[in-house]
């Protein structure tokens, strides 16, 4: 079986209901399943087969629908690209993938309006669910992104476990405002919509002065979110949500402040969940069942989790990726007997609530010590006029490395010698960052993940 066999339910299933809501105007499952079938025409015509690359560069629309689905269909490789990137980040994706072409927002507008002409009848053949889906590159907070190979059977394996875990169902009202070149816009959002027939309202971004009209327009029942769309709806109007059963945040920490903080406005328990480009969703705390704060909950139906030496998360699964595109000693290293390591660091409970602590590439090694900047910088968030914080390491000529703290200030509430004070009486020495910067902002990846390499010149200095 094949991601085309499953979206079927849905786009032949249920052609007559209405699936899709895009800047006011609405579109059945059969006319989902029309357009995608004309542009899967369109781009036989051009030349793109099974196992081609197609490159987009598209902000949510329709069109970057339309074109996914002719990839599934025909088993053309979908290579989404991040909208913000600049010539340089396109080219090494390209380089890399080497698609067949490339497609921005304003060809994909004219292919749209080109194909509207074409047969609406389903071309293509027969896929295996082992083929490759989509090549998703990774968001690149440590250098140059890879390609995760992700297959039909890899999507498939993990929609169906979030609609089971979640309860996603036909009756749901899914409004999603993250990226679809985004693997939680992609292989959640979308996934989860087709799979299971509910309506969806697609925002082409998250714009907070709008957020109470849209959640009021279109009654949500569902939202997927990530941690700083979440706190700026603490703004909004408390009733803003009266139909909603569940929201889920995921793609960087969620701040257990920030949870409790919209318990409160909203009476509703954030659910968090963890999950990355290979292999999708790992962990999520219960639907039903204690939602933790600070935790990511326990592995999915299906994910064998475990952790490996220093605490490093492995996972194996269906979920998991094929590997990293044309990186054979890549992928050789991300493995281990069979286990995917993640690079994530995390601890787990007595009764299996995964907490994450950072990533192995951010451990501060000083004076022989481990320092793990996850545990400061949650200390620091702690404190009055702290409304952002990340702790790197940088050159110490006696002991190798030594933390560093960037905070975005709230309010005029940032003191350099109190948050010192503090680290010094709630940590170990070594582990008190040796200067406390403040900036207006921390560099973020299009899903709020913080770019901490780009904290640190290129001569090593923070």
């Amino acid at each position: 079986m094949n991601l085309t066999d499953l979206f079927d339910l849905s786009l032949v299933g249920r052609r007559e209901a209405v699936g899709l809501e895009f800047r006011g105007r609405s579109y059945t499952f059969g006319e989902m399943d029309a357009r995608s079938n004309r542009m899967a025409r369109l781009l036989l015509a051009r030349g793109l087969g099974r196992g081609d690359r197609l490159a987009v560069q598209i902000g949510n629309g329709v069109e970057i629908i339309d074109l996914y689905l002719a990839c599934v269909k025909l088993g053309v490789i979908f290579v989404p690209i991040n909208v913000l990137y600049k010539e340089r980040e396109v080219g090494h994706i390209v380089g890399d993938a080497e698609p067949r072409l490339l497609v921005g927002g304003d060809e994909a507008r004219e292919m749209a309006r080109e194909a509207q002409g074409l047969e609406a009848d389903r071309p293509g053949g027969r896929l295996e669910g082992e083929d490759a889906a989509a090549i998703v590159y990774t968001s690149g907070t440590t250098g140059k992104s890879k390609g995760a190979v992700l297959t039909h059977n890899n999507f498939a394996a993990n929609a169906v476990n979030l609609l089971a875990a979640w309860q996603i169902a036909s009756a749901d009202r899914l409004l999603l405002v993250l990226p679809l070149f985004h693997v939680h816009g992609l292989g959640n959002g979308l996934h989860c919509w087709l799979l299971s027939g509910c309506r969806m309202r697609l925002e082409e971004r998250f714009e907070q002065q709008r957020a109470a009209e849209v959640f009021g327009e279109f009654q949500p029942t569902l939202f997927f979110g990530v941690p700083t769309i979440y706190v700026r709806l603490l703004e909004a109007p408390p009733e803003i949500a009266p139909s909603m059963r569940l929201f889920v945040s995921g793609s960087a920490p969620l701040e257990a402040r920030v949870l409790e903080a919209f318990r409160n406005r909203f009476g509703h328990v954030i659910l968090e969940r963890y999950g990355m480009s290979e292999t999708l969703m790992i962990t999520s705390n219960p639907y039903v069942g204690e939602r933790r704060a600070g935790t990511v909950g326990k592995p999915l139906p299906g994910v064998a989790v475990k952790l490996g030496e220093n605490g490093e998360v492995y996972v194996r699964g269906p979920n998991v990726f094929a590997g990293y595109w044309r990186r054979e000693e890549a992928t050789r290293e991300a493995f281990e007997e069979g286990w995917f390591r993640t690079g994530d660091l995390a601890e787990c409970s007595e009764d299996g609530y995964y907490t994450l602590r950072g990533r192995r590439s951010d451990v501060i090694i000083s004076g022989g010590f481990n320092i793990y900047p996850r545990e400061i910088e949650e200390l620091l968030l702690e404190q009055e006029g702290v409304a952002e914080a990340a702790v790197v390491g940088a050159p110490d000529p006696v002991r190798g490395e030594a933390p560093v703290a960037f905070i975005v200030p709230r309010g005029e509430g940032f003191d350099a010698g109190r948050l010192e004070a503090v680290c010094r009486e709630k940590l170990a020495s070594f582990k008190a960052p040796r200067r406390f910067v403040a900036v207006d902002r921390l560099p973020r990846t299009a899903l709020g993940k913080v770019q901490k390499h780009l904290l640190i010149d290129p001569a090593g200095s923070a």
